[in-house]
């Protein structure tokens, strides 16, 4: 909420691609991807990831151009607990779309 406020969030565009179970929250494999067609009229503009179950929820942002030619990214992260990852894309006309997908930890990643 403190990114975008109360704006609606459509659902449809945005991938995620997490493991259902995650043996060790250390080092979890996150693959995302936006339909969008990447053109200078119609792209996406960024892609905020969050863990609402991590200390920190904001795990991280991509920033595209039309030049990017594909709205993708792949990384590793750390959750804490079993939890919902989110993922906020913003199109270049303020649009944005949103899913999430559950991971479920067996060992958590984040200290404590």
């Amino acid at each position: 909420k403190k990114l975008f406020g109360s704006k609606p969030m459509g659902e449809g565009k945005v991938k995620l691609d997490l493991p259902e179970i995650a043996e060790n929250g250390l080092v979890v494999p996150i693959n995302l991807d936006v339909d969008s067609p990447m053109t200078d009229a119609d792209y996406v503009k960024s892609v905020h990831v969050f863990a609402d179950g991590n200390p920190l929820p904001q795990v991280v942002s991509y920033h595209f151009t039309p030049a990017s030619g594909r709205a993708a990214a792949s990384a590793r992260m750390r959750l804490a607990q079993t939890q919902n990852v989110i993922a906020v894309a913003e199109m270049s006309n303020g649009t944005l779309y949103t899913t999430k997908a559950q991971v479920k930890v067996t060992i958590g990643g984040c200290g404590g």
